[in-house]
């Protein structure tokens, strides 16, 4: 997502976790009076990059590639896409999304592994368990919303509340993930169920980013007790936007979901078409 979706598949990956990068404020351009269709989203690639005046709708990265870190020009960005125009029904104009990832095979190696807390899969004791994998889901989720998005946010006076907006969690496996097990991939899901439950708690609607092969290589199948059932999904790896229209008709990522839109890569620049 971060300037396209990217193909990686080491799971355990672990490098830069620490560090937050230099960068720019992003600048938008001047507006015009072209009507549009198009979304688009943006993240700490884009920064200082001119953006396009023409977003019908725009989904902001609000890290900085890793769950721990933050977009260096958030701000910025999330004023460009308040200025999207809606033109398209069903898709807000400035929506959101998160990175995730399960460190919790590697938890020595950071220090945002949960060591406590009350969980639906039973307390967290600082083990490579369900709870403190749901554990360290909702801190990151509750860490992005109130020490990244809120702040920026008011600095540009836009609502805070994550129930005015939508979420999208994006799932990646360039970033760090369980493996080797089908405990492994239930962990990782109960990671984003935590993302989940923090941010719908709070009224916000929670969305699905991946592909189907990345989704099956992290989470593999969602029960239909789980709390990322019947959530929409946003699909990458369309190759443009007659690709994207076709791929609305694919299987979501989870039963029960509708496929909203497609992402594709145009000028370098993800694109994004709304499937309804």
């Amino acid at each position: 997502m971060r300037h396209r979706f990217r193909w990686a598949v080491t799971l355990t990956a672990v490098a830069g976790l620490i560090g937050v990068p230099a960068a720019a404020s992003a600048v938008p351009a001047e507006r015009d009076d072209r009507t549009s269709t198009v979304g688009y989203d943006v993240s700490h690639p884009q920064c200082g990059t001119e953006l396009p005046a023409d977003a019908a709708f725009a989904v902001v990265g609000v890290n900085g590639g890793l769950a721990t870190r933050t977009n260096p020009c958030l701000a910025a960005q999330l004023e460009w896409a308040a200025g999207s125009s809606g033109d398209v029904s069903g898709q807000p104009p400035l929506q959101l999304y998160l990175n995730t990832a399960n460190p919790g095979q590697v938890r020595g190696l950071v220090t945002t592994w949960p060591s406590a807390g009350d969980t639906p899969y039973g307390g967290c004791d600082g083990t490579n368990s369900m709870a403190c994998s749901w554990q360290y889901g909702w801190e990151r989720a509750r860490a992005s919303v109130q020490s990244f998005f809120r702040p920026a946010a008011r600095a540009v006076q836009l609502d805070s509340r994550p129930q005015h907006y939508t979420w999208w969690l994006d799932v990646e496996t360039m970033n760090t993930w369980q493996s080797g097990s089908d405990d492994a991939l239930a962990r990782n899901r109960a990671t984003l169920e935590g993302m989940t439950d923090y941010l719908t708690d709070r009224d916000g609607r929670v969305g699905l980013y991946s592909t189907g092969y990345q989704w099956g290589r992290i989470v593999g199948e969602v029960p239909g007790g789980s709390d990322l059932a019947d959530l929409d999904s946003w699909l990458a790896g369309a190759t443009d936007r007659a690709d994207a229209r076709q791929a609305c008709d694919d299987d979501p990522l989870v039963a029960g979901g509708s496929v909203a839109m497609v992402q594709y890569v145009e000028d370098d620049l993800d694109h994004n078409h709304a499937c309804r």
